[in-house]
């Protein structure tokens, strides 16, 4: 069964567990095998959660060099990469075509493991495509226009869309 998880949800489950303090020294760059969806979604502290759906707000854009972070929004590729950072893993302002064609600071996987990144588009072509990340459990944690903040979807919710009908993959940053 497809369920789609709201901000509430993982705000609400990460109060209930008591965020883990320290981000991304608690974990940075460990893989969490099997699953490991709430400890992904948990581990964000509550700012996250709050991000709003900004377009213009991309990796590399004037908006986000003036005001860095994601207090005023993000696009679905920064608020991506900022979630990795939080774990303790980069990804250079790259927009979604550079990270897929990227061969030297990440690969493309098979079988997904929690923190790899997902791209989706309406055909199999990476300009554009949409990015997310692997929560674990066979979810991804992304933001987009639809919903307007983070959200935790199965891949049949991006499959039911024509927007990210098509899943190009999936890339997994290389240790550093």
């Amino acid at each position: 069964m497809d369920r789609e998880r709201s901000p509430g949800d993982h705000a609400r489950g990460a109060a209930r567990q008591g965020a883990y303090a320290g981000g991304a020294e608690a974990g940075a760059g460990v893989r969490e095998p099997g699953g490991g969806a709430d400890r992904v979604t948990e581990r964000l502290p509550a700012e996250f959660w709050a991000t709003p759906y900004v377009g213009r707000r991309y990796p590399g854009s004037r908006s986000v060099a003036e005001r860095p972070g994601l207090a005023e929004g993000a696009n679905c590729q920064l608020f991506a990469y900022a979630v990795l950072a939080h774990f303790g893993l980069h990804v250079p302002a790259w927009r979604s075509s550079d990270l897929w064609a990227d061969t030297e600071r990440s690969v493309r996987v098979r079988t997904p493991e929690p923190l790899d990144l997902a791209l989706f588009n309406r055909a199999d072509d990476a300009w554009g495509a949409h990015v997310g990340v692997v929560a674990g459990e066979g979810l991804v944690l992304h933001l987009c226009a639809e919903v307007g903040r983070p959200a935790v979807w199965p891949p049949g919710a991006f499959a039911a869309r024509e927007r990210y009908r098509t899943l190009l993959g999936h890339k997994r940053l290389r240790a550093s």
